[in-house]
């Protein structure tokens, strides 16, 4: 005797809800050998697996589920949740597009794809998605917080009283006040929103992203003790190892070194067996020209692995010992996520043991260009007054290469300004005068490699520097390819001889203590965009009086 797909179904649930997901999983399985051409059994198997945060099953059974009933928008919107998770957001809006005709008249199918448009990057199309899913039910929660946080990435001034309405129908949610938090803040509400973020820290000391921006704030307000939320929260969970781990990293991207080692160095104590605070505390102290201190920690070091040889690498070159420091670079650079940080190192090494790699690597003709932008007549006057709007209500941000000045909220070619699409499209068109004068296609090269494949922009904002001693400090883009300084204000003292605000590309950090000279410095343009490999150490000199401002990005493969 047969049971009913639907008795099944019930079944399965049913233990789910209980606590007994094992027992609900059987059922499922045992329901599908019973009735292998049910097409609801496999959507609730996938159902299963997707609240098991397992998304490869969860496709696989709604993959399933619409072979069987081709054109079931619960199986389509279900699967495309499902490969959402997965990051295929370009397989998930050509799915969607094929239903649109069935789901034009459902919030859900709207919903979706808002959050697929938001998470592929195309906030314009989101916010379409997100208005025709309201108009058609005002109250949907999760379009609601969508529209909000579009808002906010587009910086529409409406922002605040997207999220007051998304509040409005769920006003438990977290991650709204900490978005309504960040929209007073952009604007200009900064008591409010530190109110805001200073009660989510408290209600939740665990929130990273809550007690970053409370630092943030502080920062702003010119407090010199802008971590303190960090070390009050870990006081709070002492045995929570991710805030340290935070706070360190917060204090040493303002080069705070010597302070991050010893927040290092505390984790250290109470977590032994997290050789994960070593390491930073390794890092940190050499950072902050602490080597013997450092020597000794990777002296005993147990952990091992490309992000070790990566770190120590760095301690090597500020000993002088290159051979050492080239044959764990070796190990790193085999590691596609620490790829470029590796390389970048590997050229200041090559360098120093004139090695002919380094030419190879970074000296070959036209990697790094300075082009004239396209139609800049037409964009950069419209472009500069809108910036120096944004500039006037953005902060110093934590983490980055300011030291001094300015840089713009989230991300530049996503805003809705039209000004902003029209200086996206004239950069891409620049980029390809860079492609064309490139050296040919080298499949060993980090950059060369992708000479001729399609390239897309990932990240953009803008920098405002005053003078007076604002500057960037040397670092590089790891997760780009070609990193960029587009000229729009470039300071009087520019154009002397003492070099003042000028681009230094290849010139060291200033921790690795090496005394090496740029490969290249370039004299600011305005209307110019320079353009140079990612893996190439990058700086601006300090200059006088006057203003320097610029919009940069980094190009990554489109594949």
């Amino acid at each position: 005797m047969t049971t009913a797909p639907q008795d099944w179904h019930a079944r399965a649930i049913a233990a789910e809800r209980s606590g007994d997901r094992p027992s609900g999983l059987q059922l499922l399985a045992e329901a599908l050998a019973e009735h292998p051409e049910h097409a609801g059994l496999h959507n609730t198997a996938g159902s299963m697996a997707l609240r098991g945060g397992e998304p490869v099953a969860a496709e696989t059974s709604f993959q399933r589920a619409l072979a069987l009933e081709p054109g079931n928008l619960e199986y389509v919107l279900n699967r495309a949740i499902a490969l959402g998770q997965l990051g295929r957001h370009e397989e998930v809006l050509a799915l969607l597009a094929e239903s649109e005709a069935a789901g034009a008249t459902q919030p859900r199918y709207w919903s979706v794809r808002g959050n697929t448009s938001r998470m592929a990057g195309d906030l314009a199309a989101a916010r379409e998605s997100y208005d025709k899913c309201l108009a058609l039910d005002p109250r949907h929660a999760k379009a609601l917080h969508g529209r909000a946080r579009v808002a906010l990435a587009r910086g529409e001034r409406q922002a605040p009283q997207f999220f007051d309405a998304a509040l409005a129908v769920v006003n438990t949610e977290a991650d709204l006040w900490l978005g309504k938090a960040q929209a007073l803040d952009v604007a200009g509400e900064t008591a409010q929103a530190r109110g805001i973020a200073e009660q989510l820290v408290a209600q939740a000391p665990h929130w990273l992203d809550a007690l970053h921006l409370l630092a943030q704030l502080r920062l702003a307000q010119g407090e010199s003790d802008f971590t303190a939320p960090y070390r009050e929260a870990a006081q709070r969970l002492k045995q929570d190892p991710s805030i340290p781990m935070a706070h360190a990293q917060t204090l040493a991207g303002l080069d705070h070194f010597e302070q991050a080692a010893e927040v290092a160095a505390d984790a250290r104590r109470r977590f032994p067996d997290n050789p994960g605070f070593a390491l930073l505390e390794a890092i940190h102290a050499g950072e902050a020209g602490q080597a013997e201190r450092a020597e000794a920690i990777f002296a005993e070091l147990p952990m091992q692995g490309s992000m070790r040889s990566l770190h120590e690498a760095r301690h090597r070159i500020r000993l002088g010992e290159l051979d050492r420091a080239q044959a764990l670079l070796d190990e790193a650079v085999r590691d596609p996520s620490l790829e470029h940080s590796a390389f970048a190192l590997l050229g200041l090494v090559w360098r120093l043991k004139d090695d002919p790699r380094a030419e190879w690597l970074h000296g070959q003709a036209e990697l790094v260009q300075l082009r004239e932008l396209r139609n800049a007549d037409t964009i950069l006057p419209q472009a500069i007054e809108r910036l120096h709007e944004l500039h006037d209500g953005s902060p110093l941000p934590l983490g980055q290469s300011l030291r001094g000045g300015t840089q713009t909220r989230h991300i530049l070619f996503q805003r809705h300004e039209e000004i902003f699409a029209r200086l996206h499209a004239a950069i891409r068109a620049t980029l390809e005068d860079y492609r064309a004068h490139l050296p040919q296609t080298d499949a060993d090269h980090p950059l060369l490699r992708h000479r001729d494949d399609p390239w897309k922009l990932q990240g953009s904002w803008s920098v405002r520097l005053r003078g007076g001693g604002d500057y960037h400090t040397s670092h590089i883009h790891p997760e780009g390819m070609l990193s960029s300084a587009l000229y729009l204000i470039v300071p009087q003292d520019a154009q002397g001889e003492e070099r003042q605000g000028w681009l230094e590309v290849g010139r060291p950090p200033p921790d690795l203590g090496l005394d090496l000279e740029p490969i290249r410095t370039i004299q600011p343009k305005e209307a110019h965009l320079a353009l140079f490999p990612s893996t190439l150490y990058h700086g601006t000199t300090p200059f006088g009086d006057g203003l320097r401002m610029t919009v940069a990005f980094d190009v990554v493969p489109a594949i």
